[in-house]
């Protein structure tokens, strides 16, 4: 599988294009559908996927869904990946889980040293929390791509995670 990043809109938002074969899905559109729409154009798009509902990372995704037909996340049996409810920047938190590769997709989830804010209209410091204590189960060596920033693992992040609201 090779991802590719795409840093997109004002709050340079990661867009990510998972690829696999001559398929591929395009990960929180952030903005800029026509750039989205050439990276894609050697392969079939076979679903757009969101971590969550702000602004800044869905800023092209009406367009993409109407440009190929296609309803965000809608699953298919292209690409084998976990969905994870994740709550707590907002309600519709959720990561992408993509085991046998060993990554994770998690939108404002989980950052690089950090976590997504919590002081949104619906955001909760105590879903974040019990987020948090929740991907503790999985794997360390997860490579997570955030929706801001730069990668990590999340054996890196677990660490800080009692940091965050202590």
């Amino acid at each position: 599988m090779e991802i590719k990043k795409l840093v997109l809109g004002e709050l340079r938002t990661n867009c990510y294009i998972v690829i696999k074969n001559d398929k591929c899905l395009i990960i929180d559109p952030a903005d800029d559908a026509e750039t989205i729409k050439d990276i894609c154009k050697d392969y079939k798009v076979k679903g757009i996927l969101v971590t969550h509902h702000h602004f800044d990372h869905i800023g092209a995704l009406e367009q993409l869904e109407e440009y190929y037909n296609i309803k965000h996340n809608n699953h298919n049996n292209s690409f084998n990946y976990e969905v994870i409810n994740t709550p707590g920047h907002t309600s519709d938190c959720i990561t992408f889980y993509f085991k046998e590769e060993g990554v994770m997709f998690t939108g404002d989830f989980i950052f690089y040293h950090t976590c997504g804010r919590c002081d949104l209209k619906t955001s909760s410091v105590s879903e974040m929390l019990n987020s948090l204590e929740m991907v503790k189960s999985y794997d360390d060596n997860i490579t997570i791509y955030p929706g801001h920033g730069k990668e990590t693992t999340l054996g890196e992040e677990k660490q800080y995670f009692y940091r965050y609201f202590g």
